[in-house]
């Protein structure tokens, strides 16, 4: 999943985008507004946390610039401001929550997994292909009743082709919702990690989970 964040405090924003990473987040973070309000634009992501005090442009105008253009990524407003105006003037301008600092590293994820959940497609808490079990809230992994230990990168790779399941995910999709704008399209990356849960999901399986589809990207099911 490919998180947005906008905070022009560095210390928060390394913080946050170390814990989201951490827990298999995909992190792009920007620091201006005007910069903020044109990636969030022009990059398809699952979530945006949007603080409001920034250098250029508000939260609150870069939100409504979203809404117009007909963006509807869910918005998670984080700033220092508590008081009801400001929260009914962040959620008017179309913010789907709201956060205010300091607050708990759990919450946010919880807050997180809450919007992602109220997108237009449900997101399980739990996926089943055939023997494959995941569960997204705990992040565990198992296949025939045995749990399987992957990293935060091999996790999210499988989380998004498990949500997808049935469908060729070509690599420039799985680039886009996986990894971070610094990802190398060029790289050989997305190969290495299909090859590790390979490794890990399906030797010793006479099933084979993991399909490539030669020329269109891979297949989970």
């Amino acid at each position: 999943m490919r998180v947005f964040l906008v905070e022009d405090d560095k210390r928060i924003a390394n913080f946050v985008a170390k814990g989201l990473r951490e827990n298999s987040y995909a992190v792009d973070v920007a620091a201006d507004g005007k910069d903020a309000a044109y990636q969030a634009s022009v990059n398809d992501y699952d979530v945006i946390i949007l603080d409001i005090m920034l250098p250029s442009k508000d939260g609150f105008e870069i939100c409504r610039e979203l809404r117009r253009q007909n963006i509807n990524t869910p918005v998670l407003m984080l700033t220092a401001r508590d008081a009801v105006e400001d929260k009914i003037s962040g959620l008017d301008t179309g913010a789907d929550d709201y956060l205010t600092k300091p607050f708990e590293f759990g919450e946010l994820l919880a807050r997180l997994r809450a919007l992602t959940r109220r997108r237009d497609i449900v997101r399980p808490s739990r996926i089943v292909v055939a023997d494959l079990e995941i569960d997204t809230i705990s992040q565990k992994v198992r296949r025939a009743g045995k749990e399987i230990s992957l990293t935060a990168k091999e996790y999210a790779l499988l989380e998004y082709l498990a949500r997808e399941k049935g469908k060729v995910i070509g690599r420039a999709e799985i680039a886009e919702h996986v990894w971070d704008e610094n990802f190398d399209a060029f790289s050989n990356l997305i190969d290495v990690y299909i090859k590790r849960l390979r490794a890990k999901l399906d030797e010793g399986f006479s099933v084979q989970l993991i399909q490539t589809r030669r020329g269109a990207g891979y297949i989970l099911g």
